[in-house]
């Protein structure tokens, strides 16, 4: 097995984690407000962190990597998190699925830029054309208006594309999981005290299956996903992996449909796949680096 398809297959178990972060997501937003979900996910992501970073003796990271690791954090500790989570106070998961089908175009456009590569022409009129399905799609879906919850999901998720193109190319110098665990854990103090802000005692009295549902939600998409798709992008490469995410959507779209109910509707589906279709076709256009 070469090294693109060992990443691939390691993204993508990633990819599954990350997937079900909407509906779970949707379930929790029930009984808690969105700021101490996205903060409290955090802070138990950072507790467990802390203790692997304990257990496994780790050392501490370069003096140069600590800006890398506060992108990491700023991107999908808090960005993608928070922006996601007020979203999915009033949106359906389903939507959001479509939306954040742009993110493995993002993932690709974020790292040219970051990397100084020359993309095509034809890279950046895809690029476009992506971009335009999905706010097509934004105004179709919302009698032709651009919603403040399409907004916050964009914007959610070019904070994840970036923390996801930083945290892939340290993880070529530092083991994925300390790369999750280190940003986690300067962010930590920051998460504690928010929780605490935003907690209410009420919570206490929540169904299991609702603290259930949280728990995996700090424990998985926010920790262990990052695991697979940092190691992923590390071993194969992050132009090469990043085309995992391209069935997260529909993984999305079918987990929303078997947990919350949402319907699998026509226009949903379609949408996904013309979006999907920009990356596959961005991925084949000619791309040099400096």
């Amino acid at each position: 097995m070469n090294k693109e398809t060992k990443g691939m297959l390691i993204g993508f178990v990633g990819i599954l984690i990350f997937s079900l972060t909407l509906p779970v997501t949707k379930i929790v937003l029930g009984s808690f407000n969105p700021h101490f979900i996205a903060f409290g996910r955090a802070l138990l992501a950072g507790l467990f962190a802390l203790v692997y970073l304990l257990y496994t003796k780790a050392p501490l990271p370069a003096q140069s990597d600590l800006v890398k690791l506060a992108v990491i954090a700023l991107g999908v500790i808090f960005g993608f998190p928070i922006l996601t989570t007020i979203a999915m106070e009033e949106g359906s998961s389903a939507h959001g699925a479509v939306i954040l089908g742009m993110m493995p175009l993002a993932t690709t456009v974020i790292g040219v830029i970051r990397f100084k590569e020359r993309p095509s022409l034809g890279f950046w009129l895809v690029s476009i054309l992506g971009a335009g399905l999905v706010v097509v799609y934004a105004l179709l879906k919302n009698s032709g208006s651009f919603t403040y919850i399409d907004g916050l999901l964009v914007l959610g998720g070019i904070c994840a594309c970036v923390g996801y193109v930083e945290g892939g190319e340290l993880s070529r110098k530092m083991s994925p999981p300390q790369v999750i665990s280190w940003a986690l854990l300067i962010s930590l103090p920051v998460n504690l005290v928010a929780t605490y802000f935003s907690f209410s005692a009420v919570y206490w009295s929540a169904d299991p299956f609702i603290w259930t549902s949280f728990i995996y939600l700090g424990l998985f998409p926010m920790y262990l996903g990052f695991f697979f798709w940092y190691g992923g992008l590390a071993i194969g490469g992050i132009a090469r992996v990043s085309q995992v995410q391209l069935i997260q959507p529909f993984c999305t779209l079918i987990a929303a449909s078997l947990i919350l109910g949402d319907r699998l509707t026509l226009m949903n589906m379609v949408f996904a796949f013309l979006v999907v279709s920009t990356v596959v076709l961005s991925k084949k256009m000619l791309v040099k680096r400096h």
